[in-house]
C-alpha cells in the first residue's frame, strides 16, 4: 500500500500505520479513508494529499 504526503504540511499517512488517534485501523488504504477524514496535524482534506 502506497504511502500519502500532506502537501500544506508534510504529515505523512501510512496505511501500516493508520491514523488510531482518529478511528482508522492499521491497513486502512489511504483509499479506503473516510471522505470527510482530513489531516491530523494541518486539518486538510484528502485531495491535499499526493502519492509518496
Amino acid at each position: 500500500m502506497d504511502k500519502y504526503v500532506c502537501g500544506p504540511c508534510g504529515y505523512v499517512y501510512d496505511p501500516a500505520v493508520g491514523d488510531p488517534d482518529n478511528g482508522i485501523a492499521p491497513g486502512t488504504a489511504f483509499e479506503d479513508l473516510p471522505d470527510d477524514w482530513v489531516c491530523p496535524v494541518c486539518g486538510v482534506g484528502k485531495e491535499m494529499f499526493e502519492k509518496e
